[in-house]
């Protein structure tokens, strides 16, 4: 690199480095763990986890049984 080469583009180059940093373009392993547990909080928030629903998809079925057996007794009864 010559002289007049540094001299020519220096100021572009310092102006991207500082656009970089200024505007955060690069992440830090950090901001990817904190943004990470913010997202997994929001999510357990909002939704339930595969277990969790398995055990409300057996109780509704479990429900459902207990509902059809008051229903046939209660045709047997009229009929």
């Amino acid at each position: 690199m010559d002289r007049e080469f540094l001299h020519r583009y220096a100021p572009s180059l310092v102006l991207g480095l500082a656009i970089v940093f200024q505007y955060n373009l690069f992440v830090t392993p950090q901001m990817l763990e904190h943004t990470h547990r913010e997202i997994l909080s929001e999510v357990s928030k909002g939704y339930i986890t595969k277990s969790e629903f398995g055990i409300v998809k057996e109780q509704l079925a479990d429900i459902n049984k207990k509902i059809d057996k008051i229903y046939d007794t209660l045709i047997k009864e009229r009929g």
